[in-house]
């Protein structure tokens, strides 16, 4: 387990690539949007923004150029650091073109799973489907990651996924400290509660960080858990629509608000973005 720093990074996931307007009104398509969304993040105390790309119309797509044109609005407008998404359907040759663009952090599937949400009311999935993440696609990405200098963000949906980065490691893969996110909710993975948290917080290397990623509601219960056990915390509207009290969030800057008052009420203190390169670099080095 780690041991716990006084600073906490607040990531932002800004739009995800399910997800549309018509489900949350404040889900950003555009790279103008993004970017707005981005600096809304930023200014309410995320350093990080973690960042799907969708056609103008809001399909997710895989163009360099569009994540290109994502990076060059969002670097006009603030500081924050980039972490691309690499995940989803299709080949995983689709889903690595973009890191040529040299963010400072990509997110890599640790695992493959039974993805899905099922609504008890109804009696029927919302939706459902096979994530899969084969060990070859895994060091694949991890190889392209480190060859464009982006510090891997090990994404496990799983109490299995964790101990894959041992494979990478013995390859040479990474550098510390390691960079977990714990994604917790998904029908399919583990369960979203403090106990399963510190669960996987008990085995992360040490030196590591890490951070709590809660799908839908319970997102806010599980940051608190997060502060407590000494992790990082992501929010933002690819995971959860909600601010604390029910209400529909009105934009990325809403829900970063809302975790950096969490941060404070726990005692500890949100880190800036050179804060943040300290902790994730402490050598220097990053992109």
């Amino acid at each position: 387990m780690t041991i716990s720093t006084d600073k906490v990074i607040i990531s932002c996931a800004l739009t995800g690539a399910v997800t549309t307007k018509q489900h949350c009104p404040g889900i950003p398509y555009t790279p103008v949007e993004i970017a707005e969304e981005a600096k809304r993040a930023y200014d309410a105390g995320a350093v990080i923004v973690h960042i799907h790309a969708r056609t103008d119309e809001g399909a997710p797509t895989w163009s360099k150029d569009t994540f290109a044109r994502i990076q060059e609005e969002t670097r006009a407008r603030c500081p924050v650091l980039i972490n691309w998404s690499t995940g989803g359907a299709g080949p995983m040759t689709e889903r690595v073109s973009h890191l040529a663009l040299r963010p400072q952090i990509a997110a890599l599937n640790m695992g493959s799973m039974n993805y899905a949400k099922w609504s008890d009311a109804k009696k029927e999935f919302a939706f459902k489907f096979v994530f899969q993440n084969a060990f070859e696609d895994i060091i694949a990405f991890a190889k392209a990651m480190r060859e464009h200098g982006a510090k891997p963000e090990m994404e496990c949906f799983d109490t299995g996924h964790l101990e894959s980065h041992t494979v990478l490691e013995s390859l040479g893969l990474l550098e510390k400290p390691y960079h977990f996110s714990f994604i917790m909710g998904v029908l399919g993975g583990i369960k979203a509660t403090a106990r399963h948290l510190a669960f996987q917080a008990s085995n992360v290397p040490a030196g590591s960080r890490w951070k709590v990623i809660g799908i839908s509601r319970e997102q806010w219960q599980l940051a608190m858990a997060a502060l407590t056990l000494g992790g990082d915390v992501r929010v933002g509207l690819e995971d959860n629509f909600y601010l604390p009290d029910g209400e529909m969030a009105k934009s990325n800057g809403e829900l970063v608000a809302a975790a950096a008052d969490l941060v404070k009420l726990s005692g500890r203190s949100v880190a800036s973005v050179d804060e943040a390169k300290a902790l994730l670099w402490p050598r220097g080095g990053h992109n």
